[in-house]
């Protein structure tokens, strides 16, 4: 079978968040998937299959970090839609049957895909003792983000705190399900982008993210109610960055992005 690897929310090779993608007939036994997974050795592997022409989704797709499997990934919707259109194998929106209910992902006339995905809920939370001095940061605000993402989100003092954390990662596993978004207004706003983030989830096995997708689904509501707008553009400033363009509507978040398909081959077990 073919396996792809896509580098999604940016529009070049090597930037962004990589995932790996394989379009199945069927999903082979779990621990198969996690083996796939933890040989791609990517942020998110990506599986998925047809389903019944008729239905409420297009295409079944779950998601497998190295460690374990996701109810919610951004970017890795974002690449199996991507490989899903440029290899002619789906036309048009495509709706994924998923562990977060039926998820649609559009393609733009100028390249980009746009997910429909659940707004998370924000619940406002007391700052967990150790927080900041495992971030190595005087932390702001503190919100749960419900259970479909699994983060704290904290809100830091500016870009330039997010930019320069060096985490104790080991300490931060302690405070959330899966792990901390730390995020702050944006320094120049005419640089393209209106906020800034960066996630770190040890709980499953990934240090820090190269651009979460879900994540925007909690940072999207949290700044469109601080910035008074429903569009805006969030930077995530990791090692590789990207862009992730959304617009809150209400229970739905949309997260717009390009995605590049950098490898290509075939696997063999």
């Amino acid at each position: 079978m073919r396996i792809r690897i896509v580098d999604a929310f940016t529009d070049r090779p090597f930037a962004g968040n990589p995932a790996g993608v394989l379009l199945l007939d069927a999903f082979p036994d779990d621990s198969w998937l996690q083996d796939v997974a933890r040989e791609v050795n990517h942020a998110e592997t990506a599986f998925a299959h047809p389903l019944p022409a008729g239905g409420k989704a297009d295409w079944a797709l779950r998601w497998f970090t190295p460690a374990t499997e996701v109810a919610l990934c951004g970017h890795a919707t974002l690449a199996t839609a991507h490989v899903l259109h440029t290899t002619g194998a789906h036309q048009g929106p495509v709706r994924f049957s998923t562990r977060s209910g039926v998820l649609v992902a559009e393609p733009g006339e100028d390249g980009t895909v746009s997910l429909d995905f659940p707004t998370a809920p924000l619940t406002a939370v007391d700052v967990p003792e150790g927080v900041a001095e495992a971030l190595g940061a005087p932390v702001l605000t503190a919100f749960d983000t419900g259970p479909n993402v699994g983060d704290l989100l904290v809100e830091l003092a500016d870009e330039k705190t997010v930019r320069s954390l060096r985490p104790d990662l080991k300490a931060l596993a302690a405070h959330s399900e899966r792990g901390i978004i730390a995020t702050a207004r944006a320094g120049d706003a005419h640089l393209g982008h209106d906020f800034v983030s960066r996630c770190f989830f040890p709980n499953v096995g990934i240090d820090e993210d190269h651009v979460t997708g879900s994540a925007h689904t909690a940072l999207a509501p949290y700044w469109s109610q601080r910035l008074g707008r429903a569009a805006l553009t969030g930077l995530q400033a990791s090692p590789r960055s990207g862009l992730v363009r959304t617009e809150v509507r209400g229970a739905r978040t949309l997260l717009g992005g390009r995605a590049v398909t950098v490898v290509e081959g075939d696997l063999l077990v």
